[in-house]
């Protein structure tokens, strides 16, 4: 057999670049932690800044049950050690401050009020983030059998009140910000174990676990009772002196077995750092590539997910004063956007407009379109358009049949399904589809040869888009199931 190339282990001047390749990792997971963390229009009274706090949150273990939510999270990653290797993680969570706002009376007793306003922000209740760091140093050799255990690292932060007083302009109390947290304790407990074979691999295992007692579902209280409990946006920083981790999206053809038994739960093992580098990892509750980096036109951080910098800057700008008074008001984080925004450079926002990631060179002369291929096994209906996604328009794409057989029966045009997406799907919008009764509307193969149904909801009042525009659902023949006309 032949020994499979393998990258070499970092040099000693590499490896003693280690904080710097971390800290690279760090503005990454900065992202990460602060994934949605307030919302444009960033104000506190916006409908999408009252259900907060959605990406890696690890909830007590008594209030597993309630929400859907999880108490722990295990990354599983290969390693290829080297003997006197040492693991440094880090664990990095948001803690829930709970603040309240106190008018200073007469008497000067604080009553809770709503809002306080001042000239430059409008201050109201609003949850904190407060950034904990939990760190752990070893020497892999003593994370190995039963001597791991002593390995474990646990904390408990305790409870506790903050009092910051208001003042005015000329130095005046007006008021107080009270923020209390709740106890949150946990543990973080490594493994390591050598795997036989020839290739000298190990497995690192590393869970997180929120340990805390805090009241069952039973007692009553709802999610926000229990925030200040938890560990919001919870991730591991991983990194290892001499060593070298294996990527878990894009392994060696060696590897690829042994990384198809690992176990990850509630988070996902990246490498991290720069790109010529196999010894940081980000285990994230975000899926992301290997050696994620910030976009170079990101002015700073937006916090809202799923927004595009260019637009959520220009929506920005936009607001009323008395709206960014609010939003100043609302959190610090959110301030800091209004003023990155109302002094951005024009410069700058128009960076944002777009930008070329890659070109790639095209040779040789340009040849006549080929004719359009036969479109055998997508008959659509008149007038409609193909889908968008259309391989058969590829001369070179296999033919699709006009049917399949799906439980023993053709499914084909016009037949009716119910949707049941298999469990290899990771878009989170497809547990809504499970049961939904659809109409199949194409056959169709990719360029694999793999074959699709294109099919619309029966219920969706856009159906007619749809099929003018050819933009369907897909799913696989295995992902559908026959609905006969007596059934519901």
């Amino acid at each position: 057999m032949t020994a499979p190339h393998r990258a070499p282990h970092p040099a000693p001047d590499l490896a003693a670049t280690l904080d710097e390749a971390l800290d690279h990792a760090r503005t990454v997971a900065d992202a990460v932690l602060f994934e949605g963390y307030v919302l444009y229009p960033y104000r506190a009274s916006s409908a999408k800044n009252r259900m907060r706090w959605q990406f890696g949150v690890l909830v007590p273990p008594a209030r597993t049950a309630d929400g859907g939510e999880h108490a722990g999270q295990r990354t599983d990653i290969l390693l290829e050690p080297r003997s006197g290797d040492r693991l440094h993680a880090e664990l990095r969570f948001l803690h829930v401050r709970r603040r309240t706002v106190e008018r200073l009376e007469p008497d000067g007793s604080y009553t809770e009020v709503p809002e306080l306003e001042l000239p430059d922000r409008v201050l109201v209740p609003w949850d904190e983030g407060h950034e904990e760091r939990v760190r752990l140093h070893a020497p892999l050799a003593e994370l190995t059998g039963e001597q791991a255990h002593t390995r474990t690292v646990t904390f408990d932060l305790p409870p506790g009140a903050e009092h910051e007083p208001v003042l005015d302009a000329e130095g005046r109390t007006l008021g107080r910000l009270v923020r209390r947290r709740g106890r949150l304790s946990g543990e973080i407990r490594p493994y390591v174990e050598q795997l036989p074979g020839p290739y000298r691999l190990s497995r690192l295992t590393v869970t997180v676990d929120n340990t805390v007692d805090a009241p069952a579902p039973a007692s009553g209280g709802s999610r926000d009772d229990v925030l200040p409990h938890s560990m919001i946006g919870a991730h591991l920083l991983l990194a290892v002196e001499g060593g070298r981790f294996l990527s878990m999206t894009d392994p060696p053809e060696w590897a690829r077995p042994t990384v198809a038994e690992l176990r990850n739960e509630n988070t996902w093992p990246v490498l991290a750092g720069p790109a010529d580098r196999a010894d940081v990892v980000l285990s994230s509750p975000i899926i992301l590539e290997d050696h994620p980096a910030l976009a170079d036109e990101s002015p700073g951080p937006l916090y809202d997910a799923t927004e595009i910098d260019e637009i959520l800057s220009l929506r920005t700008a936009a607001l009323t004063e008395h709206e960014k008074r609010e939003a100043r008001g609302t959190d610090a984080r959110a301030a800091e956007v209004i003023d990155l925004v109302d002094t951005m450079p024009e410069a700058v926002r128009e960076r944002l407009h777009g930008a070329i990631r890659g070109l790639r060179e095209v040779t040789g002369e340009e040849e006549s379109p080929a004719p359009a291929a036969p479109t055998a096994g997508l008959s659509l209906p008149e007038g409609a358009g193909h889908p968008w996604w259309d391989p058969q328009q590829d001369p070179e794409a296999a033919d699709a049949p006009t049917t399949v057989l799906v439980d023993g029966e053709a499914v084909g045009e016009g037949s009716r399904v119910l949707l049941a997406p298999g469990a290899r799907r990771t878009d989170a919008q497809d547990s809504f589809l499970r049961g939904c009764p659809a109409t199949v509307e194409a056959v169709v193969a990719d360029l694999d040869g793999e074959v699709h149904l294109a099919v619309v909801l029966d219920d969706d009042p856009g159906n007619d888009i749809r099929r003018q525009q050819g933009r369907f659902l897909y799913f696989k023949p295995d992902e559908v199931a026959p609905l006969r006309e007596e059934e519901p």
